[in-house]
């Protein structure tokens, strides 16, 4: 394995305790702490925790055990980003500043209308709200009150902002893209049921624990547009990034937590033995 340019190398994986691991949870740990590794560096475990609805006590110990039955040991504490809401907050509190966030008040099921009879169709519809449009003082008023209402990251504003300046973020193979803040369109960063998003909390969390690699599957690769717009209006620091493929069963399907038989726990207690899981890995990587 080629050695890394940056020291020290720092990488983490970061699962949400809402199902048991599965064959392409393992592959992305994996290919986290081999790399850590083979550049004498850290590898950290994270618990991406904070739809509490659908979190379980016991998969937080589960996924500890499945890891470490595959041969990974973690080098701090896994932190729980439940326990870090208020952090998120002067996140929140700073893009509020900066004019970078606005209030949504339509529910799922008016924003999944809006796609229905959009002129393009629903593939192409996106949340996305004029730079020109500024927010009247009655949607301010009412985000006082008991009306739920989410967040949402001001694409077009931060466009506006950055002016002529570029963004881009590089890979581990030294590719660099150009971003495209609108690619996304308005992202939700917090609602009043969860008050952080997977976005906004992941960029915090990666600059906290000085993440220098980022190592995740290529379904991932269009959400690092925000998550690089993220870190510059926050000054946060800018790891190098590398994208996995995406394992699929025979059936050509990505796996999935529902998916028992694929379930890592399933396989330990059938008797597959870690080096055996590798090799399903590999076999699942020429699908």
């Amino acid at each position: 394995m080629t050695k890394a340019v940056l020291t020290p190398i720092i990488t983490r994986f970061a699962p949400s305790p809402t199902g048991d691991l599965h064959l392409g949870h393992a592959y992305s740990a994996l290919l986290a702490h081999d790399f850590a590794r083979a550049n004498d560096g850290k590898f950290i475990l994270r618990f991406e925790d904070i739809d509490q609805t659908r979190v379980r006590p016991q998969f937080y110990r589960d996924i500890e055990i499945d890891l470490e039955w595959l041969g990974i040991k973690w080098d701090e504490k896994p932190i729980r980003q439940s326990d870090h809401f208020a952090d998120y907050q002067k996140d929140l509190d700073k893009l509020k500043t900066m004019g970078l966030l606005y209030p949504c008040f339509k529910t799922r099921a008016e924003i999944a209308y809006d796609a229905m009879n959009a002129p393009h169709g629903p593939d192409n519809f996106l949340v996305l709200r004029d730079a020109g449009k500024e927010i009247d003082n009655e949607t301010i008023a009412k985000t006082n009150g008991n009306i739920p209402f989410a967040w949402r990251f001001w694409a077009h504003r931060a466009k506006e902002l950055l002016g002529d300046e570029e963004l881009f973020f590089t890979e581990t193979n030294g590719n660099s893209t150009k971003i495209d803040p609108l690619l996304l369109g308005d992202a939700i960063l917090a609602r009043k049921d969860t008050p952080a998003s997977y976005h906004l909390c992941v960029v915090h969390d990666d600059a906290r624990q000085n993440i220098t690699h980022i190592i995740r599957g290529e379904d991932l690769r269009q959400s690092t547009h925000i998550h690089r717009v993220l870190q510059h209006f926050l000054s946060l620091p800018v790891p190098l990034y590398q994208f996995h493929k995406l394992l699929v069963g025979a059936d050509g399907k990505r796996f999935a937590k529902r998916d028992k038989a694929q379930g890592l726990k399933y396989l330990r207690n059938s008797g597959i033995t870690p080096d055996k899981i590798r090799e399903l890995i590999a076999q699942s990587r020429k699908m």
